[in-house]
Order: C-alpha cells, then sequence, then structure tokens
C-alpha cells in the first residue's frame, strides 16, 4: 500500500520537484541527489501526513527543508565551523556557476537567474516558486508556513530587486 502511494507520488511530481531543486542548486548532480533525499523523507513520512494540505505543497515543503539543509551543510562545510543559517538574510549562493549547462535558456532568462543569485533566501524561494514552479500565493505561503501577506511582500521586494539588478547589469553592459 505505502509502495504504490510512493509511487504515485513519485510519478506525478518528480519532475516538479526535481525542476524546482535545479533552479535552488543549479547542479543537476546535485538536484538530482536532493530529489532522492525529498523521496526518502516522504517515505518515511507519510504515515504522518494528516492531508491538511495538498499532497503537492507537502512535497514542495519537504523539498524546501531539504535544500535549506544542503544550503546550511555547504555553508559549514565552507567555513569549516558552524555559523547559524539565517535563512530570511542570507543569499543562497549555489557553488556552480550557471543553470546553462544543462538547461537551455534564452538571454533574458539567464540574466534573470543570474540577478536571482543577489536576492535573499526567502525572496529567492518565492520567486522560483511562484514564477518557475507556478504556484499560486496560497501554495506558496503553504509550503513556506506563511502567511500569503508575507508571501505578497517577499515577492513585491523580490521583483523590486531583480528590476533594480537587472537595470544595473543593463547600464554596465551600455
Amino acid at each position: 500500500m505505502k509502495e504504490s502511494i510512493f509511487h504515485r507520488l513519485y510519478d506525478e511530481y518528480h519532475q516538479d520537484v526535481f525542476q524546482f531543486l535545479i533552479y535552488l542548486v543549479k547542479n543537476r548532480t546535485v538536484a538530482e541527489d536532493l530529489s532522492h533525499e525529498v523521496y526518502v523523507r516522504v517515505l518515511k513520512a507519510y504515515d504522518r501526513f494528516e492531508g491538511r494540505s495538498s499532497e503537492k505543497t507537502w512535497l514542495f515543503s519537504i523539498a524546501k527543508n531539504v535544500a535549506i539543509d544542503y544550503f546550511r551543510k555547504a555553508k559549514v562545510r565552507d567555513r569549516h565551523s558552524f555559523d547559524a543559517f539565517d535563512w530570511e538574510q542570507e543569499q543562497l549562493v549555489s557553488p556552480s556557476k550557471s543553470p546553462e549547462q544543462f538547461v537551455e535558456h534564452n538571454e533574458e532568462m539567464n540574466r534573470l537567474l543570474t540577478v536571482l543569485e543577489y536576492c535573499t533566501g526567502d525572496q529567492k524561494m518565492v520567486i522560483v516558486m511562484r514564477y518557475f514552479q507556478e504556484l499560486s500565493i496560497a501554495e506558496t505561503a503553504e509550503i513556506l508556513g506563511w502567511t500569503e501577506g508575507k508571501v505578497k511582500t517577499t515577492q513585491h521586494r523580490a521583483i523590486k530587486s531583480l528590476r533594480e539588478k537587472l537595470s544595473e547589469q543593463e547600464a554596465n553592459s551600455l
């Protein structure tokens, strides 16, 4: 029974979860590993899933936590000491250079992905969920454990920041 539920969830949502993780870590191999970790956690935790959210938002919540754990571990490894990772303030800078190694994007998308690195972790997560994964404000709020107002505010600030960075980038290229 549990295995058939697992396979259904995997078949239905694996691609979305994988793409979500790729946008965050920008490394296909790492995203694959993290995706597997998501499903290991799903298998262990499905008995405790109470159905208060959709399975999709539950999966994305797990994927978000797996990504946060990955960035925390990477930060600790990089500094060889423990520093608290402030998810709301820190930038999520992935260890790989660019997403074009595994996904072909047009020039505009590459510029957007480049400046997205300058956003805070919260802003980056909201932009990826809302625009790349096309989740609603309600779904995004549920995954992040926020109010819809906080999602809207974070999204607004992220868009403002992205516009400023894109304008700066454009001015510097003239």
